[in-house]
C-alpha cells in the first residue's frame, strides 16, 4: 500500500509495473523493439534473446531467479537499445527519435556528424555510425558507439577531473562557435567512451558483468593510464541559429536541470540559451564533482562564475576555456597527480577507506610516472 493511501484503499498497480517486477512479460516500451527486431537484423544489428520474437524466459522453471540470466535485464532507457553489429560482432546503441517531435536532432546529430564537423578536433559530440529512418513511421533510428556516464569509473586524480571537464568545455565551444545551443546539458549527457579502460568489454546492460555475462568484469584501468575520450550527447532539444543571429534568444524553459535562473517557477522566461548551457555544465560540477570529492576545491570560485545567477554577468564559453586553462596551467605536476577522495565512500569505515584508497593511488602513480603518463591524462589523436 502506498504510504499516503487511507486503510482498505485499493492500489491500482501499472501493468508495466508488474511486468517490470516479475521479468517474464515485456514492458511496452521493449515491445516496440521486439516488434522490429526482425526488421533490424536486417539492417545488419541483432538484438539480444529478450527482443526476438517467440522468447521464453530462459530461467523460467530453473528455480533460479531472473538475476542470474541475461535475458532478465530489461530495457535501462526506452528509447535506446543495445544491439550487435553483426558484421563485426561489435557492441553498439540503437537510439530511437521522433522526426516529428524532435524534428531538430537528426539534422543538428548529422551536421556535427559529418564532415568538416565530424573531424574537427574540438568535435566532441555524439560520434554516428549511421542513420536510418524506419519504413512508414515517424522514428529514425542513430546507430552509436557503447558510452557511459562520465563519472564512471571513479575520478583518482585531480589531473583526471581536470582533463574531463577541458574536453567538454572544447566540446561546448565547438558547439556555440557552430550556433548550436544544447539547451539540457546534464549529468547525464556528458559521457564517457571507456571501453579502452576496462581489460574485457563489460555488459552493456549490467557494467559489472562481461559481455558473454559469465562472470564479473575484472577492475578498469585508470584514467590516466589509459586516457579516454568525453562526448556530449543527445541533441533533441538543442537548437541551431543562423550566423546573422549574434543574440539568439529563447522563451519555453527546456531540459532536465530547473534550477537555471532563468527558468523563474513556470513563468516563460525569455532567455539566452548560450548562457543556460554554461550553468548547466557548472551545475554538473558543482553537484558531481565539488559535492562528491575532496581535492578540487580550488575550482569553487571559477563554477561560481559559470553558475552566476545573472545571465548578463555569467562567463561566455570563451571566457570559460580561457580562465579554465589558466587554472590548469597554474598546477605543478605533483598538485596534478594528487588524488581526490570521495566524500561519502559507500558507507566503507572512513579510516580503513582512507588507507586503502591512498595506497592504491599511491601504487598507480608511481606506476604511472614510471611508464610516461601524463598527469593530464588526453586521449590519442
Amino acid at each position: 500500500m502506498d504510504e499516503g493511501s487511507p486503510p482498505g484503499a485499493t492500489v491500482n498497480v501499472d501493468p508495466d509495473e508488474q511486468a517490470y517486477e516479475d521479468r517474464l512479460t515485456l514492458l511496452s516500451d521493449e515491445v516496440w523493439w521486439r516488434d522490429h527486431q526482425v526488421w533490424l537484423a536486417e539492417k545488419g544489428y541483432m538484438l539480444r534473446p529478450r527482443y526476438r520474437p517467440g522468447w521464453v524466459p530462459s530461467w523460467k522453471d530453473t528455480g533460479k531467479t531472473w538475476h542470474h540470466f541475461e535475458d532478465g535485464l530489461k530495457l535501462a532507457h526506452r528509447a535506446v537499445m543495445d544491439a550487435t553489429r553483426l558484421s563485426d560482432g561489435e557492441t553498439v546503441m540503437l537510439k530511437r527519435f521522433s522526426r516529428r517531435t524532435n524534428g531538430l536532432e537528426g539534422p543538428i546529430t548529422m551536421f556535427l556528424a559529418s564532415e568538416p564537423a565530424k573531424s574537427h578536433p574540438k568535435n566532441h559530440s555524439t560520434p554516428i555510425h549511421e542513420l536510418f529512418d524506419i519504413p512508414g513511421e515517424e522514428f529514425s533510428i542513430f546507430v552509436m558507439p557503447v558510452l557511459d556516464n562520465f563519472f564512471v569509473p571513479r575520478f583518482e586524480t585531480v589531473g583526471e577531473v581536470l582533463e574531463c571537464f577541458r574536453q567538454i568545455f572544447e566540446g561546448l565551444q565547438f558547439l556555440h562557435n557552430c550556433r548550436i545551443a544544447h539547451r539540457d546539458l546534464m549529468v547525464y549527457n556528458i559521457m564517457i567512451d571507456s571501453r579502452d579502460m576496462w581489460p574485457e568489454p563489460f555488459h552493456v546492460q549490467a557494467p559489472d558483468m562481461n559481455r558473454s555475462f559469465t562472470a564479473e568484469v575484472k577492475r578498469p584501468f585508470t584514467r590516466t593510464a589509459r586516457p579516454p575520450k568525453y562526448h556530449i550527447i543527445d541533441f533533441g532539444l538543442s537548437r541551431q541559429y543562423p550566423p546573422d543571429n549574434l543574440n539568439p534568444t529563447e522563451t519555453f524553459p527546456e531540459g532536465a536541470d530547473r534550477s537555471v535562473p532563468e527558468f523563474n517557477g513556470t513563468k516563460l522566461v525569455v532567455h539566452d540559451p548560450f548562457a543556460v548551457d554554461i550553468y548547466c555544465v557548472g551545475n554538473v560540477i558543482q553537484n558531481h564533482i565539488l559535492k562528491v570529492y575532496n581535492g578540487c576545491e580550488f575550482l569553487q570560485p571559477f563554477v561560481d562564475a559559470m553558475r552566476e545567477p545573472d545571465p548578463k554577468k555569467r562567463l561566455k564559453i570563451d571566457q570559460v576555456v580561457e580562465r579554465y586553462d589558466k587554472i590548469i596551467k597554474m598546477r605543478w605536476w605533483w598538485q596534478l597527480r594528487a588524488r581526490v577522495l570521495l566524500k561519502d565512500p559507500t558507507g566503507m569505515d572512513d579510516q580503513r577507506y582512507g588507507v586503502v584508497d591512498y595506497t592504491r593511488q599511491l601504487f598507480n602513480t608511481i606506476g604511472h610516472i614510471l611508464t610516461f603518463k601524463s598527469a593530464l591524462p588526453k586521449p590519442r589523436k
